[in-house]
């Protein structure tokens, strides 16, 4: 039997970049099937609909984080990823995390590559309704050349490393692909560019060669499988987008021809600038160098202009909160990257949400059929306390995430039970540097640098 509800008395964000305004939405089943006078006077016909007052909120899309990473548990380094995790229990504690994010209003994620492999289970787990958590589509191990990524000298030089996998040469680059595939990737990740410890003051590289991106995109292509890319700099975002690629995340440092490219393409590009703006906006109070904030802060203002003109050209952007580490804990800053996308590429709050709803449908493969309430449209929604295109801070605040449905279902939003430690999970730290002056007098030596260089 037909399960229908309608949500009445409502104002809608449609995720298309229209104004608000008041309407009920009808949903049947897993469907949006009516919105507005239509919703009423379906209803009215139908048996056993439940209505829903849900006066004084916004009805809109469920938010789509193009970047999450479920299995890292908010960790606070690489090592800890890489060495102290475990494969069933970092599945099992993914899960937990997937309810905080249904509390923040995020009905779809994309989760580029995690440890074991283990999201594809969560995924399917989610699907089945064995747990609730956010529609989700996955990546398997991001894959990787010997010269490593981002972790540097920390990934081995062959095999598994955390959630990376070194792969060379043709065969092993197609067989790998391939074995991804079978295994149930929606998308195929390469860590395009990364940082050459010895040659750290350039940033970060390309380590492909442009054959070998264009092998990866031809093999997954022919499966129906979409491939995206870990990329910074401007070799590396060119190399991507000519090979082919799907989506780009990152995209700092690119130049004019891969600029170019990414337009004549229209390659969808998810910046993930949420941890740099955290960083940037709350680092001084976490002791944060402040060099590092500098460089943080410069490699979003670099892209400043480059954002700015794809989103004018018609370029998707999608947003990406990179959850999964200390500065980016699950459940709290999913909303985040609409502040930056207003901040610092002048977007209004309607066009940041649709950037974070019907955009973001790319990233889950469901373009038209998820991120927008119009009819035809899967109920992924979310019933927001006051206006959030007036104050896109509102899906940031406890409490102002009141409904949530995936597929038609109202979820569970309520507080998950508290955590205990688990044992061997975090690696143990001494703290900050012990240095005599701080130890008597509480300065850190970051201070004591800049008293020094105020009295020259």
């Amino acid at each position: 039997m037909t399960q229908a509800l309608l949500l009445e008395n409502g104002t809608v964000i449609d995720g298309l970049g229209s104004a608000p305004y008041p309407a009920s939405v009808l949903i049947e089943d897993d469907l949006i099937v009516a919105v507005g006078p239509e919703a009423a006077q379906r209803t009215a016909h139908l048996q056993n609909a439940k209505r829903l007052d849900v006066g004084g909120m916004t009805v809109m899309p469920g938010l789509i984080d193009a970047h999450c990473h479920l299995s890292f548990d908010d960790a606070a380094s690489n090592p800890e990823i890489f060495y102290q995790r475990r494969n069933a229990l970092s599945a099992l504690v993914a899960a937990h995390n997937a309810r905080k994010l249904l509390r923040a209003g995020v009905t779809g994620v994309l989760d580029p590559d995690s440890t074991f492999e283990n999201m594809i289970d969560l995924r399917d787990a989610i699907e089945a309704r064995v747990t609730e958590g956010p529609r989700m589509a996955c990546g398997c191990y991001a894959l990787i050349t010997g010269v490593g990524g981002t972790a540097g000298r920390l990934i081995n030089d062959t095999g598994v490393t955390g959630y990376y996998k070194v792969v060379g040469g043709r065969d092993e680059i197609i067989a790998e692909v391939r074995r991804q595939v079978k295994l149930g990737a929606d998308w195929i990740k390469v860590h395009v560019s990364g940082v050459v410890p010895r040659q750290a003051r350039l940033g970060e590289q390309c380590s492909w060669t442009q054959e070998e991106l264009d092998l990866i995109c031809s093999v997954a292509h022919d499966l129906g499988v979409p491939v995206m890319g870990h990329c910074r700099g401007a070799v590396s975002t060119y190399r991507a987008a000519k090979a082919g690629m799907d989506l780009i995340f990152h995209a700092t440092g690119m130049d004019e021809r891969g600029l170019e490219l990414v337009i004549e393409r229209k390659i969808a590009v998810c910046p993930a600038f949420t941890f740099q703006a955290n960083l940037v906006d709350y680092g001084d109070r976490l002791g944060t160098d402040p060099a590092l904030l500098k460089l943080f802060e410069r490699e979003i203002a670099d892209s400043v202009e480059t954002m700015r003109r794809l989103h004018q050209a018609g370029v998707p952007l999608l947003t990406g909160s990179e959850a999964g580490f200390s500065m980016v804990p699950y459940g709290e800053w999913h909303y985040r990257e609409m502040e930056v996308f207003m901040r610092y590429y002048g977007m209004t709050a309607l066009e940041a949400i649709r950037c974070a709803t019907s955009a973001g449908a790319l990233a889950l493969k469901m373009q038209g059929q998820t991120g927008a309430v119009t009819p035809g449209m899967k109920a992924d929604l979310i019933c927001v306390d006051g206006d959030p295109s007036r104050d896109i801070g509102l899906l940031g605040e406890p409490g102002r995430i009141r409904h949530v449905f995936v597929d038609g279902r109202a979820m569970d939003i309520s507080p998950p039970p508290q955590r205990k430690p688990l044992p061997g999970w975090r690696l143990p730290s001494m703290g900050r540097q012990l240095t005599r002056e701080f130890a008597l007098t509480g300065r850190s030596p970051a201070a004591v640098e800049q008293e020094q260089i105020a009295e020259l």
